[in-house]
């Protein structure tokens, strides 16, 4: 039986008050893909702590999420399996003692060696293997720890870099020169990876890229492994003492770094190799942090978050509790929401001051733990939730409520880049030359602005009050129209793909004021309705950042379906309404006990694009070295986002449905 609309708004809030923590806040899984795991079980070796209790929970999760043709894959229903993932974990199972002809480690090697072999591993894959002595570090860029010496003013600072990357690559500077090897066990080698022998092997890294600054920075590699050699390199061991101060102090309140597994997990290498030992107290939080909101189990199995996003759920389901038109007296769980978030905004100064100056933080971050990096997604949806909790909240949350707006409004104002839009973490982090350094060839090193993101800072805006005559929302309305594509839709850098910037782009216009009646609008909205499924729903393959042709086709997916409604539900007409009600009708048909189902990833870490914007295919996918498959890029199902989402289209929905009648 098909619920009406005001039962699967009544039954999803109801699901939403069950699934409140006991702390406040919203939040579930955050599944990516099984290098998480395999390089946790990596990392154990190394750091000599195979006798975790996770360890053989985490190995029957590894197994579990093997290929039936013996591979890893980055996202659920990939086309293909991906060679670093597979390689990762192969590796991880045979360090755990799996022998080469079991049938997990059999199917995996026929796939690997069907697929290029190890030649085809990527700088990080390499690295690990480096680790435990199944890779020449020679043969490996050079990442200098030098590189924390540079001075602001100067190009290729470590300010330069994208957040995750920053934070990364300190870590790996120190285990990159120090070049340490905690070996295998001889009968748990890879040698049958090398079935020429390693001696007939070549360990060399491919020359993908031409021009001049992929030559400046290959030569500047050569150098570096020159001075790498030399008996006596002056201030060497300065500027590893200076890396390694700014990672400890770097470290975050619950352990991990900068709330992702990357900084983290190579923080504890760079700490290991520097003779931190286990007891140390920064080695410690940072190794139990696993065992307490970082991994999750199911079915017997253990799997490794690469982040998590209680303050981002909790924002959005506050979100989703608003738009149903509920308040501070029907809806008592926003009482302990609001307080969760009010208690979250940051107050000090992250990476961010190093680069913007004369502002106070007044930003909130994605996980619990994180006050180095503020993100100004977080806090444009904060300033969403609070602009319209300041009117349901009793009289005695309004000094604090306003207090909290006015620090994020100024630092989300100074945080615009110069060319109108907004980034992640940083302002104007789009020096493309970084991208051409050896050892960048993974996911994204740089955070430029996108339109997803600045989409929600005009809704933000719009909210407060502010129009087109503000000089921001007129610079940021300009850069959003100059993204838009096309075929009318808008790119989704942190969100899959077309279907979710569009989602985001049209509500921030609606907000401040746009013509939504634009033909340039009216043409993203025709885009939207030529890929609505015959379902009724909608629905955007991870392959389309690799494959124009699937741009807005994919598996329908309640979180699309959500999007793609949103979007309709921003046009300000009724002409769009026979599909809101068939998009209405498959939410309402496959709502399961107040919620939804979904296995498929919708959210995006990284396209692999490496210049963290959109770019052109054609000619882009030889040099980039992934296809569908997105070897470069890291994917993310976000188990919240199959819940809050509908439920905001359909609370808006029912809003606009009532305005017809």
């Amino acid at each position: 039986m098909t619920l009406s609309l005001d039962q699967g708004i009544r039954g999803a809030l109801d699901w939403l008050a069950r699934e409140q923590k006991s702390e406040g806040f919203w939040n579930d899984v955050l599944e990516s893909n099984c290098c998480m795991e395999a390089q946790w079980v990596l990392a154990m070796h190394f750091l000599e702590r195979t006798d975790d209790p996770k360890y053989d929970k985490i190995i029957k999760g590894i197994i579990h999420k093997q290929r039936e043709d013996g591979s890893w894959d980055i996202y659920y229903g990939a086309e293909l399996g991906d060679i670093n993932t597979t390689i990762e974990c192969y590796a991880a199972l045979r360090s755990a003692g799996m022998g080469p002809d079991e049938e997990p480690t059999r199917l995996a090697r026929e796939w690997i060696l069907s697929h290029g072999g190890m030649q085809k591993a990527r700088m990080f894959t390499r690295f690990w293997l480096a680790t435990i002595g199944e890779w020449p570090w020679e043969t490996l860029p050079v990442i200098p720890p030098e590189i924390i010496r540079i001075p602001l003013w100067a190009p290729f600072n470590i300010y330069q870099f994208a957040q995750w990357a920053r934070a990364t690559f300190m870590s790996m500077s120190i285990v990159s020169v120090r070049r340490p090897v905690v070996p295998l066990a001889p009968e748990r080698r890879l040698d049958e990876l090398y079935p020429e022998g390693r001696e007939n092997f070549d360990f060399s890294f491919p020359k993908r890229l031409s021009g001049f600054w992929p030559t400046f920075f290959r030569t500047a590699d050569k150098v570096l492994h020159f001075w790498q050699g030399l008996p006596w390199k002056p201030g060497r061991e300065n500027s590893i003492k200076l890396a390694l101060e700014w990672v400890i102090k770097h470290q975050d309140a619950d352990g991990a770094w900068g709330g992702i597994q990357p900084p983290w997990i190579y923080a504890l290498l760079a700490l290991h190799t520097e003779g931190y030992n286990r007891e140390h107290p920064v080695m410690a939080a940072g190794i139990n942090a696993w065992n307490n909101h970082w991994s999750y189990e199911r079915d017997g199995m253990i799997f490794i978050q690469a982040s998590e996003s209680p303050i981002w759920d909790t924002m959005l389901a506050m979100q989703a509790i608003l738009d149903c038109g509920e308040t501070w007296e029907s809806y008592p769980p926003l009482k302990d929401a609001l307080e969760y978030i009010l208690d979250k905004q940051v107050l000090c100064k992250g990476d961010w001051a190093m680069t913007v100056k004369g502002v106070e933080c007044g930003g909130w971050a994605f996980e619990r733990a994180n006050t180095f990096y503020p993100d100004l997604d977080d806090t444009a949806v904060a300033l969403t939730v609070l602009c319209q909790m300041k009117e349901l909240a009793p009289e005695s949350y309004r000094a604090r409520i306003d207090r909290a707006f006015d620090r994020a409004e100024a630092w989300l104002r100074a945080m615009q880049s110069t060319n109108g839009g907004w980034g992640a973490f940083d302002k104007d982090n789009h020096t493309k030359a970084l991208t051409q350094i050896p050892f960048c060839d993974f996911g994204e090193v740089l955070d430029p602005p996108s339109a997803d993101l600045t989409g929600h800072k005009l809704e933000a805006l719009g909210l407060m009050g502010y129009g087109m005559e503000d000089p921001a929302v007129k610079r940021g309305v300009d850069y959003i129209m100059a993204e838009q594509e096309p075929e009318g839709p808008w790119f989704g850098r942190w969100g899959v793909n077309y279907i979710y910037g569009t989602a985001l782009v049209l509500p921030g216009l609606k907000a401040v004021g746009f013509d939504m009646h634009d033909p340039r609008i009216r043409k993203c909205a025709q885009w939207l309705l030529e890929r609505q499924n015959e379902d009724g729903g909608w629905g955007e393959s991870c392959g389309s950042y690799m494959d124009d042709s699937l741009r807005g086709v994919g598996t329908t997916t309640p979180s699309q379906t959500g999007w793609a409604l949103m979007a309709l539900l921003a046009m300000d007409t009724h002409e769009y309404d026979a599909a809101i009600q068939r998009g209405l009708d498959y939410l309402l048909r496959t709502q399961k006990d107040g919620t939804w189902e979904q296995l498929e990833y919708t959210g995006t870490g990284f396209p692999g694009y490496g210049v963290g914007e959109r770019i052109r295919l054609a000619g882009n996918t030889d040099a980039l070295s992934q296809g569908r498959e997105l070897a470069r890029g890291f994917m993310i199902n976000y188990n919240m986002y199959r819940h809050y989402f509908p439920l905001m289209a359909m609370g808006r929905a029912r809003r606009h449905l009532a305005d017809q009648a």
